[in-house]
């Protein structure tokens, strides 16, 4: 059996439907990551799967244990690190960690190695308060405090919100030495970048998960022939495209514009209608879809 299994799960606040029919599992030792806007339903999920809240219908097992009636023994064996900073502000670096580790009845030695890692770049800062650290500290702070007692899933729900480029890549060459371990990791976040780090992701919007796979072959999955036109005039060419019938669809991507065709042949309908147009395109390119242009069209495929 998987560490975490999700069955058919649903939970809606009065008649808003955070989570509609979620299912999914995560295998021993995997990153698995879910990916998705704020609003989509992230939150919503990790606190019913971290039993903070009771689901409306579905269940899920947390290594064996039910989600409702097993709910103590799930949280001995879980690590949370939640959206906001939850350790004491007020308690320095060692005595949140110790703090954490006599809670679940561990001592900080015991698990040392594992948080070592993270630890050792907290070491100058131990005597120090919580609350003054900074955003990637408090962070990294957190995740040792969720590790300290060696837990068999690791839940953290958007770690890297707000977090500086640098602690962001560190954070996530840590998740990735987890593995080692045969931790399962579920991690929240909004950026899609951050995608490609995960063994495996989920994409939710408006509580639906819309498909749960590999990057890469989620990547694969992509539908049509992707082109990325660079153009200083991205609005206008916007408003134009919607005269080109043949386009699949087409969406501002930064300062540029891709647009989906059906097939590889149909470029040369773009160019030609393009040459009709008084606006001015830089560059025309072939594009591998990334994992926000797969979002994009899965998004509009469930509208």
């Amino acid at each position: 059996m998987n560490p975490v299994e999700v069955i058919g799960l649903s939970k809606s606040f009065g008649q808003t439907k955070a989570l509609k029919d979620i299912s999914f599992s995560i295998e021993k030792g995997e990153l698995f990551g879910l990916i998705g806007p704020d609003g989509s339903g992230k939150s919503t999920l990790f606190n019913v799967l971290v039993t903070l809240l009771h689901p409306d219908t579905g269940t899920a097992l947390i290594d064996g244990f039910d989600l409702v009636k097993d709910y103590k023994k799930i949280r001995k064996i879980i690590g949370y690190l939640p959206g906001n900073f939850s350790l004491y502000g007020d308690l320095s670096c060692k005595e949140n960690l110790e703090f954490f580790a006599t809670l679940y009845g561990e001592s900080v030695q015991k698990n040392y190695n594992l948080i070592y890692p993270i630890w050792k770049q907290l070491l100058r800062f131990e005597n120090r308060k919580a609350a003054a650290l900074s955003g990637g500290m408090k962070q990294k702070l957190a995740l040792c405090c969720a590790l300290v007692h060696k837990p068999k899933i690791l839940f953290l729900d958007e770690p890297t919100t707000g977090v500086d480029p640098v602690s962001r890549r560190e954070l996530w060459d840590i998740l990735k030495l987890l593995e080692a371990e045969d931790i399962s990791v579920f991690v929240s976040t909004s950026y899609m970048d951050e995608a490609t780090l995960c063994n495996r992701i989920g994409l939710i919007q408006n509580g639906c998960l819309l498909e749960s796979n590999t990057p890469k072959q989620i990547q694969n999955n992509f539908q049509g022939y992707l082109l990325a036109l660079q153009t200083n005039q991205v609005y206008q060419l916007l408003n134009e495209l919607e005269n080109f019938t043949i386009a699949k669809d087409f969406y501002a991507a930064g300062q540029q514009v891709n647009v989906v065709l059906h097939h590889r042949e149909d470029e040369k309908y773009l160019h030609t209608f393009l040459e009709n147009l008084s606006l001015k395109i830089n560059q025309i390119m072939i594009s591998q879809p990334t994992i926000e242009d797969c979002f994009i069209q899965l998004m509009k495929k469930n509208q």
